[in-house]
C-alpha cells in the first residue's frame, strides 16, 4: 500500500487499484477507486461546489490492530473538521464523527497480523470483477453493520418500512419505485452512494453491501453532523436545493385519466369558478396527442389549444401538459429521430422498448441533441401557445420488460447510468424554460441524486387505492424527504380505482385528502372506475379510443364527501403563507416539507421508531388515519406543549393520547 497527500487529498495506491479520499465541504468526503489508472471526472450528483475545507493528512508506520508498529507498512489519516478517515496497512477504510467509529470497510481476509480483520475467508471490502469482453466491472462494496443503527432516506420504496435497516432494496427506477440512493443514519452520518448504476443494497444485520452490477470506479459522499438536519443540509450542499416554488401553485391542483377534449377541460375549470374554488393548475393528461412521440394535440378533439390556455389563464388556472418518453413507430417523429441516433437501443432482438398501446422505443435523453429536439417539438407544439408546465410521466423509463442490460444510452450500457434517466429527462425542459428567468415546477414520476434542484415535483406513481397503498406513501413522503427531495405528491385516493360508488373507496378518498392538505402539493388524480364511459370514436389514433374514467372533482363523490373536501381546501388556504415558508426553508437548507418526527425532535428516541405520524414543517403533528372505519386513533406528543385543531385542547408532551377521528377530521396538533 502506497499512500501520497495530493494537495490535501489522500491517495492509496495498492494491486492496481486507486484510492482517493478528499474533503468535499465542511465535515464531509468524497471517496473515489478505480482499477483503470485514471477517474472519469463524471460528478453525477456531486454538481455543487462546497465551500472549501481545510484538512491534514497524515501517513505514519502502520499499528493498526496489532498495537505495535508493523515493519515496512504504513497506514493514513485525513481528518477534515467533525469527521476522520483511517487507511490501514490492508487499505481497509475507516470512518468516524468526533472520534467515535461510525463506518468500516468489511474485510476478512488473512494479512499476517492478529487483527480483527484478519481471517481466511478471502473477503474484502472493495470487490472489482471485470465484466468479460467490456471496460466495466461489476462492483461491491462491503461495510461492517451496527445492528442497533437505523437508516433512512434512499428514495421511495413502495412498502410499509421507514427504517430500512433489514432491507435489502434494488438500485433501480420503476414505476412507483424512485432510487435516490442517499442513506441518512441515526449514527449521525449521511452517505451518498455516487453512482447511477443499477443495482442492490442491502442494508443486513451483519453487514452492509453496495452492489453496481457496471461501473468504471466507486464513489461515495460521506457526511457528519449534530442533527438530521445538519446532514441534509450538507448533503444539499454538495447536490443542490430545490428552487423558489411559485405561491400560485400551493393550493389544489386538478387531474384525472383523463380530460379527452378542450371543452372537457374548460367545463371543469369553470364549475371550479363557479363554486368559488381557486384551481392553481388543471393537468392535461395522456393521449392528447395523435400517436406517441408526436407530442401535440389531436387537432380532432382540441381544435384551438392556445383560446383554452388562453381562458384558464383569464381564472387564474395553469396548464400542465403530460409528455411521455416514448415513440410509436406510427409518430411523424420515429423516422427522424432513429435516423439521428435520438432513441434507446436494444442489445438484442427487436428495437422495442415499451409496448403500451403501440409499438414504441423510447427517447435517449443523455444524448443532447435528444433533449434538444424534444424541447423545440415540444416548444413549437405546446409552450409557444401558453402551455405553463409538463406532466414527465413514465419517466423511469416504464420499460415493457425491465431487462436494463438489454438497453443502451448514448453514455453507456444502462446497467451503468440508467438510474439518472428520470433527471436527464427532466433536464431536456428544465435546462431551456430555466432561461425565461420564472421558477419551473414540472411533474415528474421518477427521480435521482440531485433532481431536486431541475424543478421537480416528484409523485409517488401508480398505486392502488388501498388504506395499505396509503399506509405506504406516508413513509414514501418522508424519506423522499430525507433523500433531498422536497417537493412531492400522491394522487390522492390511489390511482387505481375500481368503483367510485364504494362507500369504502369514498372513506379512503377523503382520508388521503386530509392527508394531502398537509403535503407539499395538493393534487386531485387517478384512474376512476367502473369503465362505462363509451370511447368518443373508434379511430385507431388520438384521444378518441382511449377510454376515460369517472369524473374526479371535488364535488364528483356526492355531497357529503364535497362538503368535507371544501373544508379541507379551505385550511389549505389559510396555511399558504406558512406553506410557502416551508417552501423557502426547502431551497435555503435543503429541509423538506413532510418531516419524520426525529427531524423536529432528534433527541427524542421513541420519536426515532414513530411511522405513522409526522410534522409537517416545525409547526404541525400530522397523524393520518390509516384504516377502513378508524374514528379514533393513538398519537405521541414529543415533549412541550400542542394544540388540538378540533377541539382547541392544549395536550402536555412526552406521552401517547388517544383523539377522536370521525371521517370530516384528521388528527392535527399544532405546537404551542
Amino acid at each position: 500500500m502506497r499512500f501520497e497527500n495530493d494537495g490535501g487529498a489522500l491517495v492509496c495506491r495498492h494491486n492496481g487499484e486507486t484510492l482517493r479520499i478528499e474533503a468535499w465541504g465542511p465535515d464531509s468526503l468524497r471517496v473515489r477507486s478505480t482499477m483503470l489508472g485514471a477517474f472519469t471526472g463524471n460528478d453525477w450528483a456531486l454538481t455543487e461546489r462546497p465551500a472549501p475545507a481545510r484538512t491534514t493528512v497524515e501517513i505514519r508506520p502502520a499499528t493498526q490492530g496489532v498495537g505495535f508498529e508493523v515493519p515496512g507498512r504504513q497506514e493514513a489519516v485525513l481528518v477534515n473538521g467533525r469527521i476522520r478517515a483511517e487507511v490501514n496497512f490492508a487499505g481497509v477504510l475507516s470512518f468516524y464523527k468526533d472520534g467515535k467509529l461510525i463506518l468500516r470497510e468489511y474485510y476478512r481476509m488473512y494479512d499476517g497480523t492478529l487483527s480483527r480483520e484478519s481471517r481466511c475467508l478471502k473477503v474484502a471490502g472493495r470487490e472489482w470483477k471485470g465484466i468479460i469482453g467490456g471496460t466495466e466491472f461489476s462492483l461491491n462494496v462491503k461495510f461492517e453493520s451496527d445492528p442497533d443503527e437505523m437508516i433512512f432516506g434512499m428514495g421511495q420504496y413502495q412498502q410499509r418500512c421507514l427504517d430500512m435497516k433489514g432491507c435489502v432494496l434494488e438500485l433501480a427506477q420503476r414505476n412507483s419505485q424512485i432510487s435516490v440512493p442517499f442513506a441518512l443514519s441515526s449514527l449521525g452520518y449521511g452517505f451518498l452512494w455516487n453512482d447511477p448504476a443499477v443495482g442492490r443494497v442491502t442494508f443486513g444485520k451483519n453487514y452492509t453491501e453496495w452492489i453496481a452490477r457496471s461501473a468504471r470506479e466507486m464513489d461515495y459522499f460521506i457526511t457528519v453532523g449534530g442533527t438530521p438536519r445538519d446532514i441534509l443540509r450538507r448533503y444539499t450542499d454538495a447536490t443542490g436545493r430545490a428552487g423558489v416554488f411559485p405561491e400560485a401553485l400551493m393550493g389544489l391542483w386538478q387531474c384525472k385519466l383523463r380530460y379527452r377534449t378542450q371543452e372537457e377541460v374548460l367545463t371543469v375549470a369553470r364549475r371550479y369558478r363557479e363554486e368559488g374554488i381557486r384551481l392553481d393548475q388543471i393537468v392535461i393528461d395522456f393521449f392528447h396527442w395523435p400517436y406517441q412521440g408526436d407530442w401535440r394535440f389531436d387537432p380532432k378533439y382540441w381544435p384551438d389549444p392556445r383560446a383554452m390556455v388562453e381562458e384558464l389563464h383569464s381564472m387564474g388556472t395553469r396548464v400542465i401538459v403530460s409528455v411521455w418518453p416514448s415513440v410509436d413507430r406510427r409518430s411523424e417523429n420515429f423516422q427522424p429521430m432513429t435516423e439521428q441516433g435520438l432513441l434507446i437501443r436494444t442489445e438484442r432482438g427487436a428495437a422495442q422498448t415499451y409496448d403500451y398501446q403501440g409499438d414504441c422505443v423510447e427517447i435517449d435523453p443523455f444524448n443532447a441533441e435528444t433533449r434538444r429536439y424534444v424541447w423545440e417539438t415540444c416548444k413549437r407544439n405546446y409552450y409557444d401557445l401558453g402551455i405553463d408546465a409538463f406532466w414527465l410521466d413514465n419517466s423511469e423509463p416504464d420499460y415493457g420488460v425491465y431487462d436494463f442490460e438489454n438497453y443502451r444510452y448514448s453514455a453507456g450500457p444502462a446497467l451503468s447510468v440508467s438510474n439518472m434517466y428520470p433527471q436527464m429527462y427532466s433536464r431536456a425542459f428544465y435546462d431551456e424554460m430555466v432561461k425565461d428567468g420564472r421558477p419551473v415546477v414540472n411533474l415528474i414520476r421518477c427521480a435521482w441524486a440531485g433532481s431536486q434542484k431541475y424543478g421537480n415535483v416528484i409523485w409517488s406513481g401508480d398505486v392502488p387505492s388501498t388504506f395499505e397503498a396509503f399506509a405506504d406513501q406516508i413513509q414514501c413522503g418522508l424519506n423522499m424527504g430525507l433523500a433531498g427531495i422536497p417537493w412531492w405528491t400522491t394522487d390522492i385516493g390511489g390511482f387505481m380505482t375500481d368503483d367510485v360508488n364504494d362507500p369504502a373507496f369514498r372513506q379512503l378518498l377523503i382520508r388521503w385528502f386530509q392527508f394531502a392538505v398537509y403535503s407539499p402539493v395538493l393534487r386531485m388524480h387517478g384512474d376512476r372506475g367502473p369503465y362505462d364511459i363509451s370511447p368518443l370514436d373508434e379511430g385507431d389514433s388520438g384521444g378518441g379510443f382511449m377510454r376515460t374514467g369517472q369524473p374526479n372533482e371535488l364535488w364528483s363523490y356526492g355531497e357529503d364527501c364535497y362538503r368535507i373536501m371544501r373544508k379541507y381546501y379551505d385550511i389549505r388556504l389559510g396555511m399558504l403563507d406558512y406553506i410557502k415558508s416551508l417552501y423557502d426553508q426547502a431551497s435555503t437548507d435543503g429541509s423538506p416539507l413532510l418531516r419524520t418526527m426525529f427531524y423536529e425532535f432528534p433527541d427524542d428516541p421513541i420519536c426515532w421508531r414513530l411511522t405513522d405520524q409526522y410534522m409537517f414543517g416545525e409547526k404541525y403533528l400530522v397523524a393520518p388515519v390509516l384504516h377502513l372505519d378508524q374514528f379514533e386513533r393513538e398519537v405521541y406528543l414529543p415533549a412541550g406543549l400542542c394544540r388540538l385543531t378540533s377541539t382547541g385542547e392544549i395536550y402536555g408532551g412526552g406521552r401517547t393520547v388517544t383523539v377522536a377521528a370521525p371521517i370530516d377530521y384528521m388528527p392535527v396538533f399544532e405546537r404551542v
